[in-house]
């Protein structure tokens, strides 16, 4: 059993990470300011409210829980937002994080797994992303994160504390129970966004792009399902328990859909059709981005569980249809 410090863990992914490991005997303990996490979506553990930044809440923590494992999920994380205002994305994914680190470091914390993005990359020269294609990102988001990895890296190196950097792809789905799901407002991940459109909660969908070099014209992304990513943090753990060093993963599938075959199957499975609406390119948008993710499979025995896109689609509609009933049953309107 490990003890496990999860940041960020009322979010989205954080909070599919750490159920998962509550339910595999770890004693989990999530740290969130709930700024845009849930208190409600913390189903495994206790809740402390606070931020990553609070040193000495922070050291208050891994004291008195004896943390030997820290995953750090915490972080702004809408592009457009970090264009707009980049300090804000510099202070909480970059500043907090060496904090955090810090804390780690100076209290014997073992294990560090990192929740990265796949925006570090920024538009590589190849579809196909290995963990060494060039990072050259392209917005304050992914130059953020990047910046965070390297301290982490450099931090590691001069201790004994040893990390997991994932690298995310496009992450979508929600629990197969149902009990947990995205709730982050304002989201712009084309799944999520799909489904919100499905059930009345959004007037449409754009498409941006429809001129790529792609067999429909639009671009093609790697989607993984959030179980799946949650058992590559689980694994990462498990690694690093048996002596593992330290690495970088990417964490995808290693294939991807086209926006169109998403838009398609989005209205399959919801039995209906979805107002669509053709915009041109946005700025710096690859045609297609896809995760070699061979070394997480070989590193971490990882093998994915929810792969088919059908089954991502269903998951994430089931989770916006309780949303929207909730709404409907507690008297608001779900626009």
């Amino acid at each position: 059993m490990n003890r496990v410090l999860v940041t960020g863990g009322a979010g989205y992914i954080g909070s599919h990470v750490a159920k998962l490991l509550g339910r595999n005997g770890n004693h989990v303990v999530t740290l969130d300011n709930l700024s845009k996490g849930y208190a409600g979506s913390v189903v495994a553990g206790r809740l402390v409210v606070g931020d990553t930044g609070n040193k000495d809440l922070v050291t208050q923590i891994l004291r008195d829980e004896a943390i030997d494992t820290v995953m750090h999920f915490a972080a702004w994380t809408i592009v457009p937002e970090s264009v707009a205002e980049p300090l804000k994305y510099y202070l909480n994914n970059t500043c907090n994080a060496r904090t955090l680190i810090e804390c780690c470091v100076e209290n014997g914390v073992r294990n560090f797994v990192f929740s990265s993005t796949a925006a570090v990359y920024g538009v590589p020269e190849e579809s196909l992303c290995r963990e060494n294609t060039p990072t050259l990102p392209i917005n304050p988001y992914g130059s953020s994160k990047l910046m965070a990895e390297q301290m982490l890296r450099d931090a590691c190196a001069a201790s004994d504390m040893r990390h997991i950097i994932l690298r995310y792809f496009n992450v979508a789905g929600c629990d197969p129970d149902g009990e947990i799901g995205q709730s982050t407002e304002g989201a712009t991940l084309l799944i999520k966004v799909a489904c919100e459109a499905a059930t009345g909660k959004r007037d449409g969908v754009h498409v941006f792009g429809t001129d790529y070099d792609t067999p429909d014209g639009t671009g093609i992304r790697d989607y993984i399902h959030v179980q799946d990513l949650a058992a590559a943090h689980s694994g990462a753990m498990k690694y690093l328990n048996g002596g593992g060093e330290s690495a970088t993963l990417n964490c995808g599938y290693g294939h991807g859909y086209s926006v169109r075959e998403v838009l398609d199957t989005v209205q399959q499975v919801a039995g209906q059709k979805l107002n669509i609406v053709e915009s041109d390119r946005r700025a710096g948008a690859p045609p297609s981005l896809i995760a070699d993710c061979s070394r997480l499979r070989s590193m971490l025995d990882w093998a994915p569980h929810h792969e088919k896109l059908e089954q991502i689609v269903k998951d994430a509609l089931f989770w916006e249809r309780k949303i929207a009933a909730k709404q409907v049953k507690d008297g608001r309107a779900i626009d």
